[in-house]
């Protein structure tokens, strides 16, 4: 139509300017009655669509604003900025594919438009097309260098490509520019965080909070710095801070998700992660956090389809996605399809350092192997690479070398990881030995006899403990072979009860029958589903060895298996590995066979004082040695009849998610029997600080 007039009588011109000094003035009824009046006279009026599409977003209605953005884009001479403006709403709602369309359609328009590019370069870098999206915000930077925006935008993408070196100073250039710029201290402590430097990154996100106090990534990236570090309640208070602002937050559940899977509650963690599931169905990240709670359920087959749309949604995970598919299906014992996966990992992400790094576990390396040269290649590219990959690559390397038969070569690369590792948090080896000592000096006999038939009874927990890399998971998979037993693997249950009491050791010389009770009816509540009706379920969290004088006081009918196995085999192992989880003590050889002397004296100690009835030591040699009459022992200790099954343990297809998983694949085997006189040379901290002539 023509530029006829409304009511009053008023041009169209007119009116959208009045429309747009009431939106200015904070008036958005008055500004929304002048864009009907227009749209009233010309329907489809793009600039008054346009504006209501504004207004639609400012007030949370994401779905409105793209129905009015979309309309506005197809009048014949809309402006170039209204399609780049739908591009971002496409974004906020998840829809990457139509944004990117929109946003390319802006840039043809215009191609001098540095929004449109900013955009676009946004949409491509949560797309996972990184490369494309470097292109699009270097423009940006060109084109505007003192704008700290495009500094911002331009390092989150350089990020992602792995070239911290990059991302680094255009983040401290953004904040040079605008020292008070909220977004870009919150994307450092983002950047800090894949460093290693988490204290840091958590004062950055701090100051993003107090700069912007619903800036929803300052959260979840302070977070993502507690989740990092294990600091689990710190990082639950962040969330709950965000959750008081943003509660259908769709990444304010993913991280709540995560942190609930950490702590062990798990029925609530599965309800975050559905919830942020329904709430934004397009997300990869979504359906990747649901993928992760389920896996740590045990619902091996829902998790493998989420992670399959995961990976083949938009987004950033897709190469995260499929690491955890191929590892689920090694953990599931699928190892054809767990390594079809993973080179279909690679061949999608060539040069993957966490591709190369997950699948090396899974596998023997030979000389000439080509994960040795990719994984020595991505090494020589430096600090340009995040610490986590870099360690987990010099870890990679050691495996490699060691089955190889370097071993030169081997504990090059394992003391570079692991001190890499060891500068990442704070430990006190000498607080460690007073602390297990205390906890000797707490739990003793009188307490023990105080205490005696207090908590609640039961015949279902069975823990192993021991140190890791003990012959731990060995024992629980010939155990879960039984039909009457089910193996929960590492449960922090009992630890994350021990904290909610606080105060351990001491609180315990003071503990009373209730509280005994109590921690008793807490544990079984959390694990009885878990055990889905088998008469004997088994933690097999290694660590739990700190606890065991309270373990009878709380549960008198449980069964505590420790695992021995010989002082150095079992230091040298854990030095081999990065742990999944909290393991201080393991990345020094001096700290480690520390660590070991405290554990061996407390373990002395329990088998003194603990129910002789209730406690059984099984050593790893002797599994080794003796399969059956060990394992007839273990089931007889546990009031169960014997099961042949118990002695084909390799061919449990229960899923077992440690660093042990592909040992208990195979059948038993004496080769790690006295493994580390081999490397001795390699050893000479360890063996000083264990007290072993080399």
């Amino acid at each position: 139509m023509s530029s006829s007039v409304v009511p009053n009588p008023m041009s169209i011109a007119d009116a959208m300017s009045r429309a747009h000094a009431h939106w200015n003035a904070g008036q958005a009824n008055e500004a929304e009655i002048y864009c009907q009046r227009v749209l009233a006279a010309w329907p489809g009026q793009a600039d008054a669509l346009h504006l209501l599409g504004l207004m639609a977003h400012a007030y949370g209605n994401l779905d409105l604003a793209i129905d009015h953005l979309r309309q506005a884009c197809m009048a014949p001479r809309a402006p170039a900025i209204y399609s780049s403006n739908l591009a971002e709403m496409y974004r906020r709602k998840g829809m990457l594919a139509e944004g990117e369309e929109a946003a390319r359609r802006a840039v043809a328009m215009d191609p001098a438009l540095v929004e449109g590019w900013n955009n676009l370069g946004i949409l491509l870098q949560e797309a996972g097309k990184l490369e494309q999206s470097r292109d699009c915000l270097e423009r940006v930077v060109a084109l505007t260098p003192n704008v700290p925006q495009a500094h911002n935008n331009l390092a989150n993408t350089y990020r992602r490509l792995a070239r911290l070196d990059l991302a680094g100073p255009h983040y401290r250039e953004a904040l040079k520019l605008d020292p008070d710029y909220a977004e870009a201290h919150s994307n450092l402590a983002f950047l800090l965080t894949a460093q290693g430097q988490y204290e840091q990154a958590a004062a950055e996100a701090r100051v993003a909070i107090e700069l912007s106090p619903q800036l929803v990534d300052a959260y979840l990236n302070l977070a993502d710095a507690e989740i990092t570090r294990r600091r689990h309640g710190a990082a639950l208070q962040a969330l709950d801070a965000l959750q008081s602002f943003a509660p259908q937050h769709p990444a304010g559940l993913m991280a709540r998700a995560q942190a609930l899977k950490q702590l062990e509650r798990m029925d609530r963690a599965l309800e975050c992660a559905r919830q942020a599931v329904a709430l934004a169905p397009r997300s990869a990240d979504a359906h990747h956090t649901l993928a992760q709670v389920l896996q740590a359920l045990g619902e091996t087959g829902e998790a493998l389809a989420e992670f399959e749309q995961a990976a083949a949604l938009p987004g950033a995970v897709a190469e995260e996605a499929l690491i955890g598919r191929a590892t689920l299906l090694m953990e599931a014992g699928r190892k054809a399809e767990a390594t079809a996966a993973f080179d279909a990992a690679l061949a999608r992400f060539p040069g993957s350092a966490r591709v190369l790094s997950s699948r090396a576990d899974a596998k023997t390396f030979a000389p000439g192997d080509p994960d040795v040269g990719a994984l020595e290649a991505l090494l020589a590219d430096g600090e340009r690479r995040p610490l986590p990959d870099r360690m987990s690559a010099h870890f990679s390397l050691g495996k490699a070398y060691l089955d190889i038969g370097d071993a030169a070569r081997a504990f090059s690369h394992l003391d570079q990881a692991n001190r890499l590792k060891r500068s990442t948090f704070s430990y006190d080896s000498a607080a460690t030995g007073q602390w297990m000592q205390r906890i000797a000096d707490v739990v003793t006999p009188a307490l023990l006899e105080r205490l005696k038939g207090a908590g609640v009874q039961s015949d279902l927990p069975v823990f192993i403990v021991g140190m890791p890399r003990s012959g731990t998971t060995l024992a629980e998979q010939i155990l879960s072979s039984h039909s009457a037993v089910t193996g929960a693997g590492e449960l922090s249950t009992l630890r994350v009860i021990v904290e909610e009491h606080g105060g351990f050791p001491d609180a315990m010389g003071a503990l009373t029958a209730d509280e005994a009770a109590r921690m008793g009816r807490a544990y079984l509540d959390r694990i009885t589903p878990l055990a889905r009706g088998s008469a004997r379920l088994i933690d097999k969290m290694p660590g739990n060895f700190l606890y065991a004088g309270l373990i009878p006081l709380i549960l008198p009918g449980a069964r505590i298996i420790h695992c021995r196995r010989d002082a150095v085999d079992t230091c040298l192992s854990c030095y081999t590995k990065q742990f999944a989880g909290d393991q201080s003590f393991a990345y020094d050889q001096t700290e480690l066979g520390e660590f070991y002397r405290y554990y061996e004296r407390l373990m002395s100690h329990w088998a003194a004082v603990l129910p002789a009835g209730r406690y059984l030591e099984l050593d790893y040699e002797s599994v080794v040695d003796d399969l059956e009459g060990e394992a007839r022992r273990l089931i007889g200790f546990l009031g169960l009849q014997w099961e042949d099954a118990c002695l084909r343990f390799h061919d449990n297809q229960r899923v077992v998610r440690t660093a042990s998983v592909n040992q208990v694949r195979r059948p038993i085997y004496s080769t790690s029997k006295g493994r580390w006189q081999r490397y001795a040379s390699h050893l000479e901290p360890l063996l000083a600080a264990l007290g072993v002539d080399a």
